[in-house]
């Protein structure tokens, strides 16, 4: 068990949280242990209740460790999780400092990367899942683009979980989600959208004959291009320059 440090009382309770998330992160506190009770953790870290109560509640925010009330040990620590990280980048996607070029840049990148694990790894199972979703995308077509999104999100999905890197899932899934919130209702109102979504659907069956193919680098060149092409008109033409380096080969 660590042996926890008093801390300044001018913003004690986030000295609290970084000294407990300091000892997860060098393995003095593990997944199953309790913190120690309460009024242990007041005594060592030399503040007041109501302050460790304030810092346990941001740590239970977090998912770190669970309080259950009348429980006469102390917090558990509980298993790390990918629901913390995924809030964390989520706020941090969201903020006004992250451009749209610097989020369909990152997309690129990791699709790509995605994509390219998927051309190795695939098993003809989720082949046929993957061209199930362009079955799903074509119909969609001639419904709205909001059934067009859902169905391009599984394709992602599928690939992502192909990929057997659940941090890459985790991020494909958050950027996404951002960046389309950010554009999608532009798209669907565009002049242009059944070309947007045709074309769309052309590439993404261009990256499964590539996956089918097991030519990565193809399949993941394939990838970067799709996303310039469908999203790059919304970004600054200044900003435009990290999207094509991404794609001129």
């Amino acid at each position: 068990m660590p042996n926890f440090q008093p801390v300044q009382t001018v913003r004690a309770y986030q000295r609290i949280v970084e000294q407990i998330e300091d000892a997860l992160a060098d393995g003095s506190l593990a997944p199953g242990q309790r913190l120690p009770s309460e009024r242990e953790l007041v005594s060592q870290f030399a503040v007041s209740r109501s302050t460790v109560r304030e810092a346990l509640r941001v740590l239970e925010s977090n998912g770190v460790v669970r309080s259950r009330p009348g429980d006469p040990n102390g917090p558990e620590i509980l298993p790390f999780s990918q629901g913390p990280l995924r809030k964390q980048m989520t706020r941090l996607a969201r903020v006004d400092e992250l451009t749209l070029s610097e989020l369909i840049a990152f997309r690129m990148i990791m699709d790509g990367a995605a994509i390219q694990l998927a051309s190795r790894l695939r098993t003809d199972e989720q082949l046929v899942e993957m061209e199930q979703t362009l079955v799903a995308m074509r119909a969609a077509i001639d419904v709205d683009f909001a059934a067009f999104s859902e169905a391009d999100v599984a394709f992602h999905e599928a690939v992502a979980r192909v990929s057997r890197n659940s941090l890459l899932q985790t991020c494909n899934e958050v950027v996404r989600g951002v960046v389309l919130s950010l554009i999608s209702d532009k798209i669907a109102h565009a002049t242009n959208s059944r070309a947007l979504m045709l074309e769309s659907l052309r590439h993404h069956t261009e990256v499964v004959e590539a996956i089918r193919a097991g030519n990565g680098h193809a399949a993941a060149r394939l990838t970067r291009q799709n996303l310039y092409d469908y999203y790059a008109t919304y970004v600054p033409a200044p900003e435009r320059d990290p999207l094509r380096a991404l794609i001129d080969d």
